[in-house]
């Protein structure tokens, strides 16, 4: 603190005594204590007091004089900086004040003190003075609320909460409450941006217990703060032309747990509602299912489909999986947006309600009623002119196809952008254009289509495609019309030996949502294949499970084989990847394998001229390799359930001689040791196929073994 301002504060105190005597025996009176931890919320406005640093250096002053030299203060710098998609330096970022603590004088005062430590947090930072300031603000957990937050310390602490011209319902720890609880009017949202100085900042990802939009939603704290007051456990003081309100946070705490439990919209502006409803009527622009005959085929499926805007959470997705649905018996799983699943957090509903690029005299360039490629997925909202070369920058083209739409998408790097064909790109010779991009995020519910085939086992083959990508065909509806068609063939009967799980999904987050919300499923899931881009006349490429040699490993690869002689077989993750990642990670290890039609890593159009673009079409997918495909699906699953694994039932090397089985080994050497090789491998692992196959000897030469020790009930098939 300079001379001056030591003496703009001696003077101010002067002026100021009454307040700070009345803040100063306040607190005293609300218990806080010396090496205590106070949260201190302040109004300077409302206690009629300046809002400058002579004022805000009395006003600490006189907390001090009350905490003493061993206790800690916190004050909130909540800066929203990801929220805004600006970098967060802890160092340098100013607070944005707000409705928390609207003087922002006091908290840049505070938070540029020596000593002063502030939080890591890029959305609500909190800054701090004393001995337990640092523990309090380090290594905190990447959230603004909940286990690990600043504010699950401030309760696990009892820092004594002070509300400087404010009220209780301007306390920032009740949204950790709300948290804990998990009302039902806000969620959790993923935000990512950089933390630290310019020159090493560092990605990071936090998660904001965000509100809903839809006035329902609104936050409204009055009753909790009553009902502190009501039960004596706030102590109000008159504060200059205000008042100061004191609580604990444990037992502010515990009253908001009790409230919500009671009342989930205790701390909402109500009424109750289903807010997922409520934010669609919010938000409108409803896409309707289209209609399909009864047993379309899969070229009419897709004719109907392909257009649709099906974005991961989306009402054009939901109305491609709602069509879908009428063409055999699915059950639709829904996992609302903030919904925990292991790692990820499935990410709001995306709507697009307008997009354009135009030059400043309004003639259009391109636009989202055009084509839904024109505007990137996911793209927040933006309205303006920019320079060309910051338009450049938000412009998007295909790497290769020149006159194509490319697909692009930001579902949690968040950006605006737009897209349109390189052709149209390099003609850009204007110094200024106009965009406008109308998009919306609201609660959603993610949906999973689950169609199910009931085996003579438990044990479930799971199929799998995803349905997002708007207004594209190979890339993958193909892969969801071949799933639906082998579905309807394993209905006709007759009953199957494994049970199998058609899974239809917004990619990568779909599975994982799946999944994670089904744990019961895992011990029942014996592999599966995902199926994509499977409508070109490109051989067919069998990528294989993580760990490559499984029974579905070797049923699938000699399928392949038998009925595409052009087909090819490629480890794990060697191909473009997708949702058979995420049922071969680790924790879960189902062996799940993905059927393609895409041309080599090393071909320059890898992997396939069409990808991620709107030249992605249905012209180019012949009905014929549909068919193909899906009839290359059905004989892999006929080689899985015509798979028996061959058992001894002897211990023991089986004595050959005693029934009959021999091989002279002096006359023909090589079929006794391809018969010993043999009834070696009859351990209940191998089928006759696994075993023709280990050995390198005829399927049929192992089968004629087989069912001699059959007949003399020496092994037996499971």
């Amino acid at each position: 603190m300079t001379a001056t301002v030591r003496r703009h504060a001696a003077t101010t105190a002067h002026r100021l005594a009454p307040a700070l005597a009345a803040l100063e025996q306040g607190l005293r009176d609300a218990g806080l204590r010396t090496r205590d931890v106070l949260f201190l919320h302040v109004n300077l406005a409302a206690l009629g007091l300046d809002d400058d640093a002579p004022t805000a250096a009395a006003v600490l002053a006189g907390v001090q004089n009350v905490l003493g030299p061993d206790g800690t203060i916190l004050v909130p710098t909540y800066t929203f900086s990801f929220c805004r998609q600006e970098a967060f330096d802890p160092a340098t970022t100013p607070t944005a004040g707000g409705p928390w603590s609207p003087s922002a004088g006091f908290l840049e005062y505070f938070r540029a003190l020596p000593g002063a430590v502030r939080s890591a947090d890029p959305i609500h930072s909190v800054a701090g003075l004393g001995p337990a300031a640092r523990p309090l603000l380090s290594n905190i957990a990447p959230t603004c609320f909940g286990a690990g937050s600043v504010f699950a310390r401030l309760v696990e602490q009892d820092a004594l909460i002070c509300m400087l011209g404010l009220d209780l319902d301007e306390a920032t720890v009740r949204h950790h409450t709300e948290e804990v609880v998990g009302v039902p009017f806000r969620y959790r949202k993923l935000f990512t941006g950089a933390i630290g100085p310019e020159c090493g900042a560092t990605r990071a990802g936090w998660v904001y217990n965000v509100r809903i939009l839809a006035d329902n939603g609104r936050p409204d704290g009055s009753r909790l703060a009553r009902a502190a007051r009501e039960r004596g456990l706030a102590h109000v003081v008159p504060v200059g032309t205000g008042e100061l309100v004191a609580v604990r946070s444990a037992a502010f705490h515990d009253l908001g747990l009790a409230m919500l439990r009671d009342d989930g919209w205790a701390t909402a502006a109500g009424p109750v509602a289903d807010m997922v409803a409520v934010e669609a009527a919010r938000v409108g622009n409803a896409v309707a299912a289209p209609a399909l005959a009864a047993d379309a085929s899969m070229r009419e499926m897709i004719d109907a489909l392909w257009r649709l805007p099906r974005d991961i959470v989306s009402d054009g997705y939901d109305a491609a999986l709602a069509a879908l649905a009428t063409q055999l018996p699915m059950t639709v799983h829904e996992y609302p947006s903030g919904t925990e699943c292991w790692s990820w957090i499935v990410p709001e509903k995306w709507t697009c309600h307008e997009a354009r690029l135009e030059t400043l005299d309004g003639r259009q360039l391109i636009s989202h009623a055009e084509h839904p490629l024109h505007v990137m997925s996911y793209s927040l909202p933006f309205e303006g002119e920019v320079s060309r070369e910051e338009l450049l920058r938000h412009l998007h083209v295909h790497p290769r196809l020149p006159d194509a739409i490319p697909f692009m998408f930001r579902y949690y790097e968040r950006d605006w952008g737009l897209c349109c064909t390189r052709t149209l790109r390099d003609s850009l010779d204007a110094a200024r254009y106009r965009v406008t991009i109308r998009s919306e995020f609201s609660l959603g519910t993610l949906k999973v289509g689950e169609v199910v085939v009931p085996g003579q086992s438990p044990e479930t083959i799971v199929l799998c495609a995803h349905l997002c990508h708007p207004a594209m065909v190979n890339d993958d509806l193909t892969g969801v019309v071949v799933g639906v068609d082998v579905m309807r063939a394993l209905r006709a009967g007759p009953t199957p030996r494994y049970t199998y799980r058609l899974l239809i999904v917004p990619e990568t987050i779909g599975s994982i949502a799946h999944l994670s919300q089904h744990p019961e499923l895992l011990p029942q899931l014996r592999g599966g294949l995902f199926l994509e881009m499977l409508g070109r006349n490109i051989p067919h490429a069998l990528q294989l499970s993580f760990a490559g040699d499984t029974e579905l490993d070797r049923c699938f690869a000699r399928a392949l084989r038998a009925h595409d002689s052009r087909g090819w077989t490629t480890p794990f993750r060697s191909l473009a990847g997708n949702d058979e990642r995420q049922f071969n990670a680790p924790g879960v290890r189902v062996p799940m394998l993905s059927l393609t039609r895409q041309l080599a890593p090393a071909d320059p159009e890898f992997p396939y001229r069409e990808y991620h673009s709107s030249a992605d079409i249905p012209g180019l997918v012949p009905p014929s390799a549909l068919a193909a495909s899906r009839d290359l699906v059905l004989a892999m699953i006929r080689e899985l359930e015509g798979n028996h694994r061959v058992e001894s039932t002897v211990p023991g090397e089986i004595c050959c001689s005693r029934y009959g089985i021999h091989v002279d080994y002096l006359e023909d050497p090589a079929g006794h040791q391809a018969l010993f090789d043999v009834l070696f491998l009859l351990d209940g692992t191998l089928s006759a196929r696994d075993i023709a196959d280990t050995c390198d000897v005829p399927l049929v030469s192992v089968q004629r073994i087989i069912e001699q020790l059959r007949s003399h009930g020496l092994v037996v098939e499971r």
